[in-house]
């Protein structure tokens, strides 16, 4: 326990259903998911109920998991074991599906995407909420006036409403983003070329249906648009409500005063203060997305079949 990351240094995130939806152990119940789904897309149907019964996250020790997942450079490989004895304590036959073809990108990739599809709608959620916020601001405020500002100075006057009405604008365009991806399954065996199986393609149809994501029109081992969509896609939503913080840190100062959040945070020196802590973590996210997104966008240059690197750099964005 004293090793867990329990989010003590990132409370813009701790405690939000998004956190538990992206965690460890909803990454590693995905990866067992993909293998369940392999396995129903691979076996006769009582066969991949075995697999699909011992696919529960609850099953396997997290943690040792990570440890053992270095000397393989990735966790399915020590999760692959593990899953296959649980599967071989109930019917040895069916422990000869678990993984059957696949390599540790398939599985990986497809719980990335299933990660992707369970935490977006929460994500749409949170967005659609403040839309409708930021609505009711813009139209209670459409004639309150205000200094409009430019390079840092008065410039002509405007309304408190325009600018909520920009806030809105952008968040609207990021959930329009998120929307409009399309989280899609992974497999093509050792290299990419569903070789392993007998019936590739359709195999490849069964199995993205049996994990519920979109299927590809080919395997995407070192073709990651799908990765680089999704970081794109919520580096963008981050950086709309960056836009937002980014104003109310500079309307909310003393000297100018003319916003402030509902409730502030308080100080551990100064008690009188009540300070904008919510546009402040918002300010951190986006201050940060922007260089986890360039990770992902690095990682489209990716060499071969599989390249040593560039996937494994995902993995922590």
């Amino acid at each position: 326990a004293g090793s867990d990351d329990v989010g003590l240094l990132t409370p813009v995130r701790t405690g939000s259903a998004v956190e538990d939806a992206t965690g460890d152990t909803a990454f590693l119940q995905a990866m067992l998911d993909a293998e369940a789904a392999l396995a129903r897309a691979l076996a006769p149907a009582d066969t991949a109920a075995v697999v699909t019964d011992a696919a529960r996250a609850g099953l396997y020790d997290v943690r040792d998991l990570a440890r053992r997942a270095r000397s393989g450079g990735n966790p399915v490989i020590p999760l692959v074991a593990d899953l296959t004895a649980a599967v071989a304590r109930t019917d040895g036959d069916a422990a000869a599906y678990v993984h059957r073809g696949a390599t540790s990108q398939d599985i990986l990739d497809t719980a990335t995407m299933l990660v992707a599809a369970r935490a977006l709608p929460l994500i749409v959620a949170d967005l659609d909420r403040t839309a409708a916020e930021l609505a009711r601001l813009a139209a209670a405020h459409r004639a309150t006036p205000m200094p409009g500002r430019t390079l840092t100075q008065h410039a002509v006057p405007t309304t408190f409403g325009l600018k909520a009405a920009g806030w809105r604008s952008l968040v609207l365009d990021a959930r329009a983003r998120l929307l409009g991806l399309r989280p899609v399954a992974q497999l093509g065996g050792a290299a990419g070329t569903l070789a392993a199986f007998d019936d590739g393609i359709p195999l490849l149809a069964r199995f993205a249906t049996e994990t519920g994501l979109a299927e590809p029109d080919l395997p995407w081992h070192t073709l990651r648009t799908p990765i680089a969509d999704l970081g794109s896609a919520l580096a963008f939503a981050v950086g709309a409500l960056g836009k937002l913080a980014a104003d109310v840190l500079v309307l909310s100062r003393t000297e100018i005063g003319e916003v402030a959040e509902g409730a502030g945070g308080g100080s551990s020196a100064m008690p009188h203060k009540s300070n904008p802590v919510r546009a402040t973590l918002i300010a951190s996210a986006a201050r940060q997305a922007p260089g986890l997104a360039a990770t992902l966008l690095g990682s489209l240059a990716a060499e071969d079949e599989r390249p040593g690197g560039a996937w494994h750099a995902e993995w922590q964005p």
